[in-house]
């Protein structure tokens, strides 16, 4: 990444969603074409990426995607009985967190990296809803690579739902009572061949 390079581009306004107890606010291409490329090419070769397991019925079932969990110091996570303890922030990282920062109203110490290979992966129906995130977890999602579509359904009432195409270079955050009252999943898809990064920045409280 070229250090003078501008991430934000301030033509792309952004649109805030207004769900039913929750809140979102999407930039469709809040990092230009050329540093979103080059953002998807480091990624991709310099993560420790990782193809996660998880137990299900009392075997272990690997997720359909590799993951990697970055941070500071003590920023460990748990979730579908694994705890994931953080590696050091690489320099892109970094940059892309403290970017993003001054729109989120949410510093952050942690982030957890998806890399779907191509359209077989996948991540299931969930909340971000860990204690550890505390009530009113605010999360920034930032999206490289293929676009994929991001699902939502209220949790009360499951035929109540939303819908998102996140595309490459954008920034989804999602705030407020969102993960008390919504899950989210992204589903499987015949029609992507090529690989997506999805990166959601999050504040682990102690």
């Amino acid at each position: 990444m070229n250090a003078q390079g501008s991430f934000f581009n301030d033509r792309d306004a952004a649109t805030e969603i207004s769900l039913l107890n929750g809140e979102l606010v999407y930039y469709p291409q809040f990092f230009d074409t050329a540093e979103s490329d080059n953002c998807m090419r480091m990624l991709t070769d310099t993560i420790a990426w990782k193809q996660e397991s998880m137990k299900m019925y009392g075997r272990e079932v690997l997720f359909p995607r590799l993951m990697a969990w970055y941070g500071d110091a003590g920023s460990s996570y748990a979730f579908s009985g694994n705890v994931f303890t953080p590696q050091p922030w690489t320099p892109l990282l970094a940059q892309i967190r403290d970017r993003i920062t001054p729109l989120c109203g949410q510093s952050f110490n942690s982030v957890l990296l998806n890399l779907y290979r191509n359209g077989n992966d996948s991540m299931g129906w969930h909340a971000d809803n860990e204690p550890e995130l505390g009530a009113r977890p605010v999360i920034a999602s930032v999206n490289f690579g293929a676009t994929r579509r991001f699902l939502l359904r209220y949790k009360d009432d499951r035929s109540r739902k939303y819908e998102l195409a996140l595309q490459h270079g954008s920034l989804l955050i999602m705030k407020g009572t969102l993960q008390q009252y919504w899950e989210h999943q992204v589903p499987k898809t015949t029609k992507v061949s090529t690989g997506r990064i999805n990166l959601t920045f999050r504040f682990i409280n102690p």
